[in-house]
């Protein structure tokens, strides 16, 4: 498998509609994307695959959707106002901004040194908080300030008791959400990996004080088997355990999955941690209300532990993407494909006639209102059929069907593989149980 350079993958990302700078005709803007035909179908179809793995195959685990905007309060209680902020330092020569802790040598953080885009002299290091400031109502001011979630974490715990009352959980259970949050990075880079608006993928699972360890192990080995399972080929991935210098103030222990991205190093893709009862705690002193569990057992009031597999779904899909990319050469000629999983490629079937002489229009027309009620379908008619082959190979689309001239004598129809190029002819009677049968889900 070659892995592509940052170059080369971002413009197959613009190129064929998966991902585009937003705002691009007024010049973009830093740490914003937007995700174009291709790209929207991928996205969704990783957090189908999540969801599917956390929620609905499990008889342990309910979803819930919270609010972006939440009650100052939240996140006092939670520490992000005092503590959720970066190192960071500016050139007093071309005013460009770095977090800290990325400029190398490692030094005194609260020490000058030079600019590595320009040489010029740096200013001290001071910390800068991440989360967006807003205002709710029409006067601004202390009393109506409020903040973009940094984390869909919280929204999980502000609703640990709604939850408990509504479904009658016992321990152990979880609580699981997608949505989107909001960081001001001091420099967003990597293409989507660092992003300042994205999306997370967040599970809160809550278990007995003393079981704690147990399912954390639990946990990081289920959610690299789902890493696996996505086609994420084993040896690009590690598992890295956090020092104690870099756990949060609200962890026990905190393990990342890692991925071996182009750009130089294995950076996070997904991170497991121990939170104990942290937040709860924090919620129920700050709120004057009891988060608690009763066991029957003991028959007392507990604060459960938590364990929280948490992932941003860009990162995801800038792994999976990175993953599937291959390079070979086909009768002298380069061809670029993506190997996606058949439950991630954003389109399954391309219906493909081999050209668009009138008499094969019928048939193909026919064949698309066949197929695209089943599966995510393209119709492509533009250009030689090996260009359009070549095409769906580089947007990772399982199956081509080709309507040809013998489909008005035979009715039938051939069905290419991307990945072994093989061709087998289907009566078109039997197209969608064929491609069913291939494509499973």
């Amino acid at each position: 498998m070659t892995q592509p350079n940052m170059d080369t993958f971002v413009s197959l990302c613009k190129r064929r509609g998966f991902v585009f700078q937003s705002s691009e005709i007024y010049g973009g803007i830093g740490g914003f994307w937007d995700y174009g035909p291709l790209g929207v179908e991928l996205k969704n179809n990783i957090k189908r695959n999540w969801w599917r793995a956390m929620v609905q195959l499990r008889d342990d685990v309910v979803g819930i959707e919270t609010s972006i905007v939440m009650n100052p309060r939240v996140w006092e209680a939670s520490g992000h106002i005092q503590t959720f902020a970066d190192p960071m330092v500016d050139c007093k020569s071309c005013k460009h901004r770095f977090r800290t802790d990325d400029l190398l040598p490692v030094a005194d953080a609260s020490a000058p040194g030079r600019c590595p885009d320009c040489g010029g002299e740096l200013t001290e290091s001071r910390m800068f908080n991440l989360m967006f400031k807003t205002f709710v109502g029409p006067v601004e001011g202390d009393a109506s300030t409020v903040y973009l979630r940094p984390e869909t974490a919280q929204g999980m715990f502000v609703n640990f008791e709604n939850v408990l009352t509504t479904t009658r959980r016992k321990l152990p259970f979880g609580i699981a959400q997608i949505g989107r949050s909001f960081r001001n990075e001091i420099t967003p880079g990597n293409f989507i990996f660092r992003d300042r608006e994205f999306e997370q993928m967040e599970m809160e699972f809550f278990v007995m004080p003393g079981t704690d360890e147990e399912w954390h192990d639990r946990w990081i080995e289920d959610r690299f088997n789902w890493w696996t399972g996505l086609g994420v080929r084993k040896d690009t991935l590690r598992i890295r355990e956090h020092t104690k210098e870099e756990l949060s103030h609200y962890s026990k222990r905190t393990v990342d999955i890692e991925y071996d991205f182009p750009f130089g190093c294995f950076s996070e893709v997904e991170g497991i941690a121990n939170r104990t009862d942290f937040d709860l705690k924090q919620h129920e002193q700050f709120a004057g209300r009891t988060l608690r569990y009763f066991d029957e057992a003991s028959n007392q009031q507990i604060v459960p532990y938590v364990i929280e597999p948490a992932m941003g779904v860009d990162r995801c899909f800038l792994t999976v993407l990175i993953d599937a990319y291959a390079e070979e050469e086909v009768r002298g000629e380069k061809r670029v494909l993506l190997r996606l999983p058949h439950e991630l490629a954003p389109i399954k079937v391309a219906v493909l006639p081999l050209s668009r002489n009138e008499q094969l229009v019928p048939p193909a027309r026919r064949v698309l209102d066949l197929v695209r009620p089943q599966f995510m379908t393209q119709y492509d008619d533009a250009q030689s059929i090996g260009r359009r082959y070549r095409r769906q190979d580089e947007i990772g689309t399982p199956f081509g069907v080709t309507i040809d001239f013998e489909t008005l004598e035979d009715e039938a129809v051939t069905i290419r593989e991307r990945d072994s190029m093989e061709q087998t002819r289907v009566p078109i009677t039997k197209l969608v149980p064929v491609l069913r049968e291939r494509l499973p889900g």
